[in-house]
Parts: structure tokens; C-alpha cells; sequence
């Protein structure tokens, strides 16, 4: 089944640009000019992603972005933010609220399939399968697309679960924030190591006691340390 796209824009020429290049790659679209309309759509129909603008008419994208990460139930859908903001700042803002990618207007119609078919690539849970107990109450879930802390299920992005299913894939092993771009975004990517350095941040405010197992190794990039050593692991 082609996958479901959500596209919030307020500008018609644009969002009919944004939904005549993913119908090409035969994704399937609902178009929305207000943010309004697709937090009451969601209620009925879940996409399995949302492009979404920052300035909307009725709404802030930034606002409907925290909305979405903020629901149990929405939590994990992946979001790509889009807009004419390109400054570091607004960024970085659009990451720490959760999106997981971010595309600066103008845009080409091309990247931004690309985006989309790199996000759901990631989302689709394809890197790996089974239950892994990492140890000190860590466990990844690769079927269900989650991990979980002593028993609790954490409420982790498409994003977050994949870096810390990269780490864990090899404990101890130091993967360069390049290495990491790369295993989330491929060849397709345009983000700076910064963005790795948020996504991170996000993933270990949300590991509890675990969040030390996630090693900031200094001009290199990060690792999972052992859980015996966790303790030891003060870096931010």
C-alpha cells in the first residue's frame, strides 16, 4: 500500500507543488491550508507522515509540531518541517520539538521526496529485528519500533529509536556524528552534525537512569557504553 502523506500549507501554489511531486512517487496525499484541519483529521485518519509548514494562518507549525509529539497516540509519526525560515535557530527549533527533518523554502519538489523517502525509510523499522536486551533495564524492541527502561515504554521519535538502535547494534563501538548522518539520512542527507547533537540530547532527557549509557566522546561522536560503566558516563 503507498503510504498516506499529510501536507500542511497555507500557500495554494506551493502545497499544489509538494502534492503533485509525492502523487508522482506514488505516494498518496491529503492537503491542508491550516493546521486546524489536520489535528481533527488525525483524530479520524493517521497519515504516516506530515509535511508541515512553520507559518500557518490559524496555527504555529512549531506549536502543531510539540501538539503531535505530545499525544500518545501521534507521538512516533514522523514529522518533516517546511519553511522559509532558514536561519540555525529556527532549525534547531523545529529538531528540539521533535521533527525529523527540516526543509528550507525554496525547496526542489525532488528533495523533498527524497526527505519524505528517507524518513519513512527510517520509520519503516527495517534495520533490524527482534527484542535486544541492552542491559541496566535497557530494551530495544525492533518489531515495535520501541525501547523501553525498566518495563517503560519510551516515547521516542522515528529518529531518536534509530540512533540509539545504531549504537546498540555495537556497545562500546564510537560512531562519528558523519557515520551517523549517514545512517539516517544516506546520501539524501542535508543537516550538520549539530542536528545529530540535538536529536542525542532529546534521546538521553528521555532514557531516565539510562541516559548515561549514551558517551559524548569529544570531537568524535557518541557510543553506548557498557552498563556497568554507565555511572561513569557524565558527559552531556
Amino acid at each position: 500500500m503507498n503510504e498516506l502523506i499529510a501536507v500542511v500549507e497555507d500557500d495554494e501554489d506551493i502545497r499544489a507543488l509538494v502534492a503533485a511531486s509525492l502523487k508522482r512517487e506514488r505516494y498518496r496525499v491529503l492537503e491542508f491550508e491550516g493546521g486546524q484541519g489536520l489535528m481533527t483529521a488525525l483524530r479520524e485518519q493517521r497519515p504516516s507522515l506530515v509535511v508541515l509548514d512553520v507559518m500557518l494562518p490559524d496555527a504555529n507549525g512549531f506549536t502543531l509540531c510539540r501538539s503531535i509529539r505530545s499525544d500518545q497516540e501521534l507521538a512516533s509519526m514522523p514529522v518533516i518541517m517546511l519553511t522559509a525560515r532558514a536561519e540555525e535557530a529556527d532549525r534547531i527549533m523545529g529538531l528540539e520539538l521533535g521533527a525529523d527533518d527540516y526543509v528550507v523554502k525554496p525547496f526542489s519538489p525532488k528533495e523533498l521526496a527524497a526527505r519524505v523517502r528517507a524518513v519513512l525509510r527510517r520509520s519503516s523499522g527495517d534495520a533490524g529485528h527482534g527484542r535486544t536486551d541492552v542491559g541496566a533495564g535497557l530494551v530495544i524492541d525492533a518489531d515495535a519500533f520501541e525501547a523501553s527502561v525498566d518495563g517503560r515504554v519510551l516515547d521516542l521519535t522515528q529518529t531518536e529509536f534509530q540512533i540509539l538502535q545504531l549504537l546498540a547494534s555495537r556497545v562500546g563501538w564510537v560512531f562519528s556524528r558523519e557515520r551517523i548522518l549517514q545512517h539516517l539520512w544516506g546520501e539524501e542527507k542535508n543537516v550538520t552534525d549539530r542536528s545529530v547533537d540535538v536529536h542525542v540530547k532529546h534521546l538521553r532527557d528521555k532514557l531516565g537512569r539510562s541516559a548515561a549509557r549514551i558517551v559524548n566522546v569529544r570531537g568524535v561522536g557518541y557510543k553506548l557504553g557498557s552498563a556497568s560503566a554507565a555511572s561513569a558516563a557524565g558527559d552531556p
